[in-house]
C-alpha cells in the first residue's frame, strides 16, 4: 500500500450535555470580545439561552449574528465576512447546522485576510488563505454535515456549488452534543442524516481510502444505519440522538482524511439550480450513483452490507453489492426522502445542464473509483429522474 497523509485532528468534547464546556474554554482564552454565529431558530426556540446566559454571566462581551440561510449564497458568506471584520473580534463560535458552522469558518478565517471570498473558491480561485483565522468553536446542532471537523466551507452559487477548502478553516474546537438535537424536525434530521451517512459511504468508497478512514466510515455507517430511522419517527429518543451525532462527527473524520465523491458531484448541481436541501440531493442521487459505479466497487458495498446486516458473509460479490444499493435505497425512502428526481420537481430537460455543471466538479469526481465524463453523468441523472438503477460500469 502507498504511504497516505493523516490530517491532524482539532480537540473535541462529545457527549450528552457536552455543550456546558463551552463557557468553560471561553475562560481559558478570556476573549475580548466575541462573535457568536447562530440559526435563527435556536434563537426562537429559546435552545441558547442556557449558553448565552452563562456567557452573561461570565461578563464577556458578545454580539450574536443570525442572519443565516440554509444552502448559505456567495453573497451571504460576504455580508457576515464584512461583519465580522468590522468587529475585529478575538473568538468566533458557531453554533447551527452545517451552514451555520461553514459560514462561521469564512467569517473566523477572513477576519485575518484579505480580499473578496469568491476568489478564494475553487473552481475559480485566484488567490489563496495565507493567514490564520480568529479562534473558532463550533458546536453542531444537527448530525449531518460534519462541518466541525473538516477544512471545507460550501457556498451556493448561480448554478451549482464550490468550496473554499484550507487547513486554516478547521475549527479549534469542536462541541458535539446530542441533546442539542432534539428539536431538529424529523424532515431535517433525515435530510441531514442522510447526507452523514453519504459521508460515510462515500468515504469508505473513495480511491482515498485508507486503514484509519475505513475504520471511521464503517463505525459511521454501522451508527447512523442503525438510528438513522428512529431518530426521524421519534426525534426524543435519546439513544438514537446520540448515535446520529457521534455517527455524524465520525463520518465527518472520515470524509476529511479521504473525501467525498460522485455523489456530491452530482448533487451540487442540483442545490444550486433548483435549491434542494443538500441532505436531500445526496440521498436521492445515493443509489443511482453507487448502481452505476458498482461493478468497480463490489467488494466494498458487500463491507457495508455486512455491517447493515451479518447475512451477507457468504454472498457472492455481485449479489451483495445490488443489495446494499437497494437497502440504501429503501432506507432513504423510509426516512421520508422521494426517490426519484421527477419527484422533487426536476424537469427531465434540465438533465443536459446538470450533467454539465456536475462534470466540472473534478475535486469530487477524481476520488471516485469510476472516471465519469459527461455522457456518464447525463446517465445517471436519467435514471434518477426515471426511477430506474442502472448497473453499468466496469
Amino acid at each position: 500500500m502507498k504511504n497516505f497523509y493523516i490530517p491532524a485532528g482539532q480537540a473535541s468534547y462529545i457527549g450528552w450535555g457536552a455543550s456546558s464546556q463551552l463557557i468553560v474554554e471561553i475562560n481559558k482564552i478570556n476573549p475580548h470580545n466575541i462573535l457568536i454565529v447562530a440559526d435563527p431558530i435556536l434563537v426562537q426556540l429559546g435552545v441558547l439561552d442556557e449558553l448565552l446566559g452563562e456567557i452573561k454571566k461570565g461578563n464577556y462581551d458578545f454580539d450574536l449574528y443570525t442572519d443565516i440561510i440554509p444552502e448559505p449564497t456567495l453573497d451571504t458568506g460576504k455580508k457576515l465576512v464584512a461583519y465580522s471584520r468590522k468587529g475585529k473580534y478575538s473568538m468566533i463560535v458557531g453554533i447551527g447546522g452545517g451552514s451555520c458552522l461553514d459560514l462561521t469558518k469564512l467569517a473566523s478565517v477572513f477576519t485575518n485576510n484579505e480580499g473578496d471570498i469568491a476568489d478564494y473558491l475553487n473552481l475559480t480561485s485566484v488567490r489563496k488563505i495565507k493567514n490564520k483565522g480568529v479562534f473558532t468553536i463550533l458546536i453542531p446542532t444537527t448530525s449531518g454535515t460534519g462541518s466541525e471537523v473538516t477544512d471545507i466551507t460550501v457556498l451556493a452559487l448561480d448554478q451549482t456549488k464550490d468550496v473554499i477548502s484550507h487547513e486554516y478553516l478547521k475549527a479549534n474546537l469542536a462541541i458535539i452534543d446530542p441533546k442539542l438535537t432534539i428539536t431538529v424536525p424529523p424532515q431535517v434530521t433525515a435530510a441531514t442524516g442522510a447526507d452523514a451517512f453519504t459521508h460515510a459511504i462515500e468515504a469508505y468508497l473513495s480511491i482515498n481510502a485508507n486503514p484509519v478512514s475505513d475504520g471511521l466510515a464503517l463505525q459511521a455507517i454501522r451508527l447512523i444505519g442503525g438510528s438513522l430511522s428512529r431518530a426521524v419517527k421519534n426525534g426524543t429518543d435519546k439513544d438514537a440522538r446520540i448515535a446520529m451525532s457521534y455517527g455524524s462527527y465520525i463520518a465527518g473524520l472520515a470524509f476529511h482524511n479521504a473525501g467525498v465523491g460522485a455523489v456530491h458531484a452530482l448533487a451540487y448541481p442540483l442545490g444550486g439550480q433548483f435549491h434542494m436541501a443538500h441532505g436531500d440531493s445526496n440521498a436521492v442521487m445515493l443509489p443511482y450513483v453507487l448502481g452505476f459505479i458498482s461493478r468497480s466497487c463490489q467488494s466494498r458495498l458487500k463491507d457495508i452490507l455486512s455491517v447493515l446486516e451479518e447475512s451477507s458473509y457468504d454472498m457472492p460479490d455481485e449479489l451483495a453489492a445490488r443489495r446494499c444499493i437497494s437497502k440504501l435505497a429503501v432506507l432513504m425512502k423510509e426516512i421520508g426522502i422521494p426517490d426519484t428526481l421527477k419527484s422533487f420537481n426536476i424537469p427531465e430537460s434540465a438533465i443536459q445542464s446538470l450533467a454539465h455543471d456536475a462534470v466540472q466538479q473534478k475535486r469530487l469526481l477524481s476520488r471516485c473509483p469510476v472516471e465519469l465524463d459527461e455522457d456518464s453523468i447525463y446517465t445517471i441523472y436519467d435514471a434518477a429522474f426515471k426511477g430506474k438503477i442502472t448497473y453499468g460500469s466496469n
